[in-house]
This record gives structure tokens, C-alpha cells and sequence, in this order.
């Protein structure tokens, strides 16, 4: 009897191993939807994030902006499916990390896989084949969204190794919040003179106005807007389109291969989180200003793709009969995050690739497909 039991687990093994190459094999030799495209490859991508914006938050933030957004623009148009590895709802952690290394894992996991494993990220690429990176976001710099692009973390809550990680890449430029996690930390490291020891400059909302700042563009630049997390645009925050501005004039003239940007308008989620739709609608509108001006370069530069997306829609958020374009009557299904299939607008050389219905790890692929990092 234990020599049969031996067998069946020594056969149970070997299938298993069997089904597991299999099943590598053909994930190596699938032809992808973007392998068949022909398009003309980017210099350069911009990813815009506007973390828990759906449809809804879309529509009411052109609605209150006189019925136009610079979205419009946009040609090309898909939808992906932001589900976690271990939740239909994903949070923005497992959604990011969908985007920067395109696996899905488990909500709160940053730049790790399901089983904790390190993945590298599409910035770590980008800045490993000797591209420009650069982050602007409207929270925290070490919040789950921007966090999942440079570190490797088991849970987002982990603040301080979060910001520790940033010691390992070298980001050319980025603004955000969260400065006390490079300053006030357990373990007593100073991270703002680490940086200063790589030759960043970098400066915070306590010595100046990011709008009043003359930046050096021949060195690394670093900005904190907050201690902790950005105020919201309705209550004074005015560095947002201004930043996303000055990101890619610093990055393009970067003597480098090209530069990968992304932007997150972080607030809308927190809008959703809260049922405010007059938050939500203020953070969308200037969300979409970002957007305009990064339009504006992508058109004279030419060799920039603009992807624009989310990583979930938050709020369950609803435009309820009795609404005008004045007037909007807004409803909410919950406080927290939905399931719902999620917009991808694309603009620019590579555009073509981001058409259809597709897995949001799809977008870090076709990504790097755009960048010349996939051959096939």
C-alpha cells in the first residue's frame, strides 16, 4: 500500500510539473493581439493615472467642465479588466503592479508577485535601458500607485521601506507628498541627504512654492508637497498641472534614450472614498488640465505616447435622473472600490495597440511591446 501511495504522489508530481511547463510553453509561444499591429514606435510614454476614475467620474467631470474634456481627443479607446489575484475588487497596489509589471497579485502588494517574489518594474527598465523616469502625483510619493513604478514591497502600509527603496533607483524627476518618510524614520536614516548624496536636488513645500522653483535641468530633481498627503485641489493645491508641465521639459531634454512619465491624479479616489462628487468632479477637471498639457507637448514632440487610464473605479458612483449639465445629482453604491471594466485612452505612436478588452496587465505589456523592450 505505501509503495502504491508512492506511485500515485510520485505520478501527482510529475503531472503537476508537466502542466506547469506546459503551461509556460504556451504562455511563451502566444501570439498577443499587439504582436499582430503594425505601428510606429514611441520615444517616449507618459502613463496618467487617475486612481479610482470610471465612467461615471469621467462623464460628470465634463459635464461640470461646460460637456468638454481634453479626453475627447483621444481616438483610441479600450477597456481592461482590473481584477486582483485574490479579489474581484482590487485595490490600487495590485492595480498598479498590474500596470508596472504585469502580473496580478494581491491587494496591497507593491512591485511583488502572489508569492512575494520581486518583479521589475517597467520604470527599473526604462532606467536600465538608459531612459529618462520620472513621477508626479497628487498624493504621497510612497502611496501604493507611484510606490508600485520603484519599489518592492509586501504591503503598501509599509511607508518607510517604501521610501527606503527609492535609494535603489534613480528616478530623474519626481513631486509628491510623504516627506517625513525620508526624514522622521524609525530606523534614523536620512534619506533627503542620501538623495542629496546622488546628486538630487531637492527641495520641499517648507522652503518654497513648487510653481516659484527655477530647476536645474543637469541635475537629478526631487519635490515634496506635503509632509504626509497633498492637500485637494479644492482646498489650495496648485502644483499639479504645473509639475506635469515641467516633467516633460526636464525629462525630453534629458540627453538619454527617451523617457517613461507617469502621473497619477490620486484624489479622485479619495473623492469616491468619501461619496463627495463635488471632490470628485474638482479633481477630475484638473486631473484632465494634466492631461491637456501633456496633449500639447505629445502633439509638437511627435514621438510620445499618452496613455490615460485607471486602476479602478471607486464609489460606485452614479449620475441619478433629475441631473443637468448644471446640476448633477449624484448617487453612490458604497464607499470603497468596484469591479467595473475600466476606460484606456491612447494617444500617439503605439496608440493603435491599446484598442479592445483586455487584462490590465495587458497595459505594462503593451507598454513595453511600444518600447521596443518585446522583439517579437
Amino acid at each position: 500500500m505505501k509503495k502504491l501511495l508512492f506511485l500515485a504522489l510520485l505520478f501527482a508530481v510529475a503531472a503537476c510539473h508537466t502542466k506547469q511547463v506546459n503551461d509556460a510553453n504556451k504562455l511563451e509561444n502566444t501570439i498577443f493581439p499587439e504582436d499582430t499591429i503594425a505601428f510606429t514606435p514611441p520615444k517616449n510614454i507618459i502613463l496618467m493615472i487617475g486612481d479610482g476614475m470610471g465612467l461615471t467620474q469621467i462623464t460628470a467631470g465634463m459635464y461640470a467642465n461646460g460637456n468638454k474634456l481634453n479626453l475627447e481627443q483621444f481616438k483610441f479607446i479600450g477597456l481592461h479588466k482590473s481584477y486582483a489575484s485574490n479579489d474581484l475588487v482590487t485595490d490600487s497596489a495590485a492595480g498598479a503592479t498590474a500596470f508596472s509589471c504585469g502580473v496580478k497579485t494581491y491587494n496591497g502588494a507593491i512591485g511583488v508577485d502572489k508569492d512575494v517574489k520581486r518583479i521589475r518594474t517597467i520604470l527599473e527598465e526604462a532606467e536600465f535601458t538608459g531612459m529618462a523616469t520620472g513621477l508626479v502625483v497628487t498624493s504621497s510619493i510612497t502611496h501604493a500607485t507611484p510606490a508600485s513604478f520603484y519599489a518592492h514591497q509586501k504591503d503598501r502600509s509599509m511607508m518607510e521601506e517604501i521610501a527606503a527603496d527609492m535609494m535603489a533607483v534613480d528616478v530623474d524627476f519626481f513631486v509628491g507628498g510623504g516627506l517625513k518618510y525620508f526624514i522622521r524614520r524609525k530606523d534614523e536614516r536620512n534619506l533627503l541627504s542620501e538623495l542629496a548624496n546622488k546628486g538630487y536636488v531637492i527641495s520641499n513645500f517648507i522652503d518654497q512654492e513648487f510653481n516659484d522653483i527655477s530647476i536645474d535641468f543637469n541635475k537629478k530633481f526631487g519635490y515634496f508637497t506635503a509632509n504626509e498627503e497633498p492637500l485637494p485641489k479644492s482646498q489650495g493645491r496648485d502644483y499639479f498641472v504645473q509639475a506635469s508641465q515641467t516633467a516633460v521639459t526636464y525629462l525630453s531634454s534629458q540627453q538619454q534614450k527617451g523617457f517613461f512619465l507617469m502621473i497619477e491624479g490620486a484624489q479622485i479616489d479619495w473623492g469616491g472614498h468619501a461619496n463627495d462628487s463635488d471632490y470628485i468632479i474638482s479633481e477630475m477637471i484638473e486631473f484632465d488640465e494634466a492631461i491637456g498639457a501633456v496633449l500639447e507637448f505629445a502633439k509638437q514632440d511627435g514621438e510620445t505616447l499618452v496613455i490615460v487610464t485607471a486602476d479602478h473605479e471607486t464609489g460606485g458612483f452614479a449620475i441619478n435622473p433629475g441631473s443637468t449639465i448644471d446640476s448633477i445629482i449624484p448617487a453612490f453604491t458604497t464607499d470603497k472600490h468596484t469591479a467595473a471594466l475600466i476606460p484606456v485612452f491612447a494617444f500617439g505612436p503605439g496608440a493603435e495597440l491599446f484598442t479592445g478588452i483586455y487584462e490590465n496587465t495587458a497595459i505594462h505589456r503593451k507598454m513595453r511591446k511600444a518600447l521596443g523592450f518585446i522583439k517579437t
